[in-house]
């Protein structure tokens, strides 16, 4: 298949590597082309100048980007140039509003669009074992649903247009506050001295376990936090998360809260830190 990627950085470049070794003919664009050029060079993959280069007669556009307006540009510069019929899917974290108005701009063009954010962070991309949860046109996501494998374990349609986007809101509820209980575990083990590798040998197999407590655990006892999922990433998801509460009515005050949390590492210079990283602010001394 002959696929456009758009957004080449921690997330979409292991992703599209994983296009091509799959066998379809890719052509990368990154706002830096030097970005561009790199991920080509390491994959047999096409650098493509321009967004309209890279999705000149591609049945497949996808996108990986930074926000709403990049999702925006990237989608109105490309469709003139895709193929008749040719099926969009974004991957990046928007606003389910964001979604439904491509929708209905690449369907006046004779294309279809898809909202397919991705949960697995970096490690998920690099492994091929992202999960996707998508919205829009169940028809245009079958098509497109072979070369997603690629990179993907799990590939969930939810429904109409704006629905992936609404369910990876979802996802990040629930992270927030699962990231936010084991900053206090953490913090609260420390406190009573308690041998915090014992502890977590002791509490880690029953209810209390997940996937935090399983790979985030010991670093955020040893504050470690320079990996992973940015601060700075979550709060623009949380964002979106407490703007479609306000729509919709939702009550997520301890989501907003921990939002608060996470602007109070940001302001310790922690934006580039990971999630859990919430257990910095609760490590700090006086």
């Amino acid at each position: 298949m002959k696929i456009a990627f758009a957004g080449l950085g921690v997330m979409g470049a292991p992703m599209a590597r994983h296009l091509v070794a799959a066998g379809h003919d890719v052509a990368g664009f990154n706002r830096t082309i030097a970005k561009a050029e790199a991920w080509a060079a390491a994959t047999g993959g096409e650098a493509a100048a321009t967004i309209e280069e890279a999705a000149q007669g591609a049945e497949l556009l996808l996108l990986c980007v930074g926000d709403d307006d990049d999702v925006r540009a990237v989608v109105t510069e490309a469709l003139p140039h895709l193929a008749a019929g040719a099926v969009i899917v974004d991957h990046t974290t928007t606003s389910a509003k964001l979604a439904r108005e491509m929708a209905e701009l690449a369907k006046g063009r004779g294309r279809r669009f898809v909202d397919a954010p991705v949960s697995g962070g970096q490690a998920g991309a690099e492994n091929g074992q992202l999960s996707v949860m998508a919205g829009g046109d169940a028809d245009a996501l079958a098509r497109a649903e072979p070369a997603l494998k690629a990179y993907s374990k799990a590939i969930k349609h939810m429904g109409p247009a704006g629905s992936g986007q609404l369910t990876k809101m979802v996802n990040q509820i629930a992270i927030a506050g699962v990231v936010q209980g084991l900053a206090e575990a953490v913090h609260f083990a420390q406190t009573a001295g308690l041998d915090t590798d014992a502890v977590y040998e002791a509490v880690s197999k029953g209810a209390a376990q997940s996937w935090q407590m399983d790979n985030r655990w010991k670093t955020a006892a040893r504050g470690e936090f320079d990996f992973g999922f940015a601060v700075d990433w979550m709060r623009k998801d949380l964002g979106l998360v407490l703007d479609e509460g306000r729509s919709n009515g939702a009550k997520l005050a301890l989501t907003a809260l921990v939002d608060q949390f996470y602007a109070e590492v940001q302001a310790m210079g922690g934006g580039r830190w990971d999630t859990s990283s919430l257990a910095a602010r609760l490590q700090r001394r006086d």
